[in-house]
C-alpha cells in the first residue's frame, strides 16, 4: 500500500522535470508572431530551436524564453558595443604593426 501512495509522487516530479512543449499557434501567441512567421523562420534555420515529433512540430518554453533573452534589444545594444570596441582595438593594433 506504501508504494501505491509513493508513486503520484514520483509522476509529479517526472512531469515537473519534462521540458514544457508547445504546438505553432501557442508559441506564436507567447512570441507576439504569425504562425506563418514561425514556419518561415524554420524554413530559413531562424528562429527558436524546435522538437519535430513524426509531422508534429513543438517548442519548448524554456527554449523560447532563451531565444526572446538572446535576441532582447539589450543583449543586441551590448553585442553591438562589444562588437565597436573589438573592432577599435583590432585597428589600432593595426596600425601599430603597420
Amino acid at each position: 500500500m506504501e508504494h501505491e501512495e509513493s508513486l503520484p509522487r514520483v509522476n509529479e516530479f517526472a512531469t515537473s522535470m519534462l521540458p514544457r512543449l508547445l504546438d505553432e499557434k501557442q508559441t506564436a501567441r507567447v512570441m507576439a508572431v504569425s504562425v506563418a512567421a514561425l514556419r518561415r523562420w524554420r524554413h530559413e534555420g531562424r528562429g527558436p530551436q524546435f522538437v519535430r515529433l513524426e509531422r508534429c512540430v513543438r517548442y519548448d518554453m524554456r527554449t523560447i524564453e532563451r531565444f526572446l533573452s538572446q535576441n532582447s534589444s539589450v543583449n543586441k545594444k551590448a553585442a553591438d558595443s562589444r562588437s565597436a570596441a573589438e573592432r577599435e582595438v583590432r585597428d589600432e593594433y593595426a596600425t601599430t604593426q603597420g
